[in-house]
């Protein structure tokens, strides 16, 4: 019980001199903190405001994805609501978002190493946009994405930095932390870990559609080319997010009684496409062609 304060500074009994000088230094580091914007409160609010700004995804006026797209990963929620039991949510559309834990940082201010979850927001912002990037030397920006084609899912915000969506094999202490399945989070260096190709969800066509176009807003497989798991958004479990209660989002294969991949692994790769009721698009003043928010089919 020696460590234990019986009495404040106040009073005068034991280094009460150095408690006071104590307790003004840290009033005045608190201050000085403040003062440059460096308090963790001030961080995580101007980081959630610079990631809910709005983002433009990219046009498409022949309805393919290419490389350098501007694109959000959505999933489609479920049409059933009756087949939930008491205390399970129901999944709804959610959109493969980044997720910041304690806003920690490096350097000046570059993130690493983020988790991604399945927000229900499904408004285009920083938070929610990726880039189609190539995998492979012989692709170029422009060119079309096709089935079975390697590719990255890069960060759209600035104040990430390009990070690149990473999945491995299942460690002991590399796992997601609810599911205890294979990780999906983003990292700063591109790696054959970081490479994915898009299947088609049908699994008797699959051999059909192998080197063509990949559409957008079509729901497909997001396959991991290393382990060959999809990308998979996990209804049965919920984090806290400083947005809410979001999804866990690991790389794990669900399959049905009819050796078929469930909705959970079923994604949609949205692009501005005319004339798509899944992203309207609505014409201008001046004939340019701006993008709405995101609203689900019915």
């Amino acid at each position: 019980m020696a460590h234990v304060r019986t009495y404040n500074s106040s009073v005068r009994v034991g280094n009460w001199n150095e408690d006071i000088q104590l307790e003004e230094d840290s009033l005045k580091d608190f201050l000085e903190r403040r003062a440059k914007g460096q308090l963790l409160i001030q961080k995580s609010s101007g980081l959630m405001g610079k990631m809910s700004q709005p983002v433009q995804l990219s046009t498409s006026s022949d309805g393919c994805v290419r490389f350098g797209d501007t694109i959000m990963v959505v999933n489609k929620g479920n049409p059933d609501r009756t087949v939930y039991g008491i205390g399970q949510q129901p999944r709804d559309d959610s959109a493969l978002a980044l997720h910041i834990p304690d806003m920690n940082t490096d350097g000046e201010g570059s993130l690493t190493s983020l988790v991604v979850v399945g927000s229900k927001n499904l408004s285009p912002t920083y938070r929610t946009a990726f880039k189609v990037i190539p995998a492979e030397v012989d692709n170029q920006i422009g060119d079309k994405l096709h089935y079975g084609q390697p590719f990255l899912l890069v960060t759209a915000a600035p104040e990430t930095g390009e990070l690149s969506l990473f999945s491995d094999v299942i460690l002991f202490n590399r796992s997601t932390e609810k599911a205890r399945h294979q990780v999906a989070h983003l990292i700063p260096e591109r790696s054959f870990k970081c490479a994915w190709q898009i299947e088609h969800k049908n699994p008797l066509l699959r051999l059909e559609y192998e080197h063509e176009p990949v559409l957008a807003n079509e729901e497909c497989l997001i396959q991991h080319c290393k382990t060959h798991q999809n990308l998979c958004l996990e209804e049965k479990y919920l984090v806290n997010t400083f947005f809410g209660r979001e999804y866990e989002i690991s790389a794990h294969t669900y399959l049905d009684s009819h050796k078929v991949e469930k909705a959970v692994n079923l994604w949609s790769l949205v692009l501005a496409v005319a004339g798509d009721r899944t992203y309207p698009i609505s014409l201008s003043q001046n004939g340019s062609q701006e993008p709405k928010a995101l609203k689900p089919s019915v």
